[in-house]
């Protein structure tokens, strides 16, 4: 069904070519009209059939499709049923090429509609792809060493399209994003803050140099070796001692109770597969008195209608994220543990949304590690594909938060004394 739209989509803009191209618009000659085709040996012949041989008036309005088909259609009309022959024939090469092009930029579009990551339970798939995305480097080049949100004012936006600020502000944006969070969860100097689905560091190595002056320790746990190992590199490379990176499941983390008085969260809980064990699992690790803040993405609490939940369905399975969960069900798990208490929440949408497309821009205005990258490194061309489904899914991701099918969740509590 797939391939047939692709192939109706690629007839289409024949026809449209067809229609306007003048040098097609004569009448064919001797007023034969096709009436459809018939297979012969390797190739397709045309049946043409004399106009008065169909019985009806020429300028009939009212005729069935099948009837339709039979009387044809006079090339200045330029439909389908008509150029299909021609475009078959070679016979107007304008129309080829454009036929062509369509089936080939169809086929593309209806691929772009198929996830291509999905989440599988047991087989390392959120772990696989973070290893992937840090051996391939783009993410980082992009990114920076946040593989978060940014948080956004409005001189921030006005740099988007700004090739000569975009991709810094793109950065330092990110850096805002932990001041903010940092500041709204209400922690003060924590002694040992852990940093659940900590990435390659970045926010670990930015709360440890924040917070060294206290003493503060900061463990970041991931289920990526390789963001692990990139991670550990560039802590040392900032001459970091109070940080250190650990491949660790959040679902089952090794840490006894009581162990940390700041558990940090940002962007980790779109990928459990279990959202209430990662609240206790969470909560189990934290002081009392220690405070827990979660920054994730969520779905929009209530119904969700067909369209929505297709739409949720391709951003489930594009990143490997087995579902996403409301902002108040989080709050809702929270209070449930019975420990967690002063539960807090709030949307940041606003400030946050712009990073989506932001983040299509920077490589807009930076395409060459990406073109160099696929003419040189062992993915090629591979990279160029998986790069389009990236800016896909990234525009995808904008209109889910501006719709309100998605929002951004904040979420904090502090752990019963």
């Amino acid at each position: 069904a797939m391939v047939l739209r692709a192939c109706l989509v690629g007839l289409a803009a024949a026809g449209l070519a067809e229609a306007f191209t003048p040098a097609l618009h004569a009448p064919i000659r001797g007023a034969a009209r096709p009436t459809g085709l018939s297979p012969a040996g390797p190739g397709l012949n045309l049946r043409l059939v004399p106009a008065a041989a169909t019985g009806r008036d020429s300028g009939s309005r009212s005729v069935s499709g099948i009837s339709a088909v039979r009387m044809g259609l006079s090339a200045r009309g330029g439909a389908l049923a008509a150029v299909a022959p021609r475009v078959i024939a070679g016979s107007n090469p304008l129309a080829v090429a454009a036929g062509l092009a369509a089936v080939v930029f169809g086929a593309i579009y209806i691929l772009l509609q198929i996830p291509s990551r999905a989440y599988k339970e047991g087989e390392g798939t959120v772990g696989n792809e973070y290893d992937a995305w840090t051996e391939e480097g783009l993410l980082e080049y992009y990114w920076g060493e946040h593989i978060h949100l940014g948080y956004y004012d409005d001189a921030d936006r006005s740099a988007v399209l700004n090739p000569l600020k975009s991709s810094k502000v793109f950065k330092d944006t990110k850096y805002k994003f932990i001041e903010e969070m940092y500041k709204w969860s209400g922690a003060s100097s924590p002694a040992k803050v852990l940093d659940v689905g900590c990435g390659i560091g970045g926010t670990s190595r930015y709360l440890a140099n924040k917070l060294k002056s206290s003493g503060s320790e900061v463990t970041g746990i991931t289920l990526s070796p390789k963001q692990v190992e990139r991670a550990t590199a560039l802590a040392k490379e900032r001459g970091l001692d109070n940080v250190s990176f650990r491949v660790m499941d959040a679902l089952a983390m090794e840490f006894e109770d009581n162990s940390f008085d700041l558990v940090w969260a940002c962007e980790s809980g779109e990928h459990m597969p279990d959202k209430k064990k990662y609240v206790e699992e969470m909560m189990r690790v934290l002081k009392p008195g220690g405070t827990l803040v979660v920054a994730t993405w969520c779905q929009k609490e209530g119904a969700i209608n067909s369209k929505e939940q297709k739409d949720l369905n391709f951003l489930y399975e594009e990143w490997a994220h087995p579902y996403f969960v409301s902002i108040e069900e989080y709050g809702r798990l929270m209070k449930g543990t019975g420990k967690l208490e002063q539960v807090r929440e709030e949307n940041w949408v606003k400030e946050t949304i712009t990073a989506w497309r932001h983040s299509i821009w920077v490589g807009v205005w930076d395409p060459w590690i990406v073109i160099w990258k696929g003419l040189t490194t062992r993915a090629g061309p591979k990279l160029w594909w998986k790069t389009i489904r990236e800016i896909v899914t990234l525009n995808r991701m904008h209109k889910a938060f501006d719709s309100g099918l998605m929002t951004y969740g904040m979420i904090t509590a502090k752990k019963a004394a």
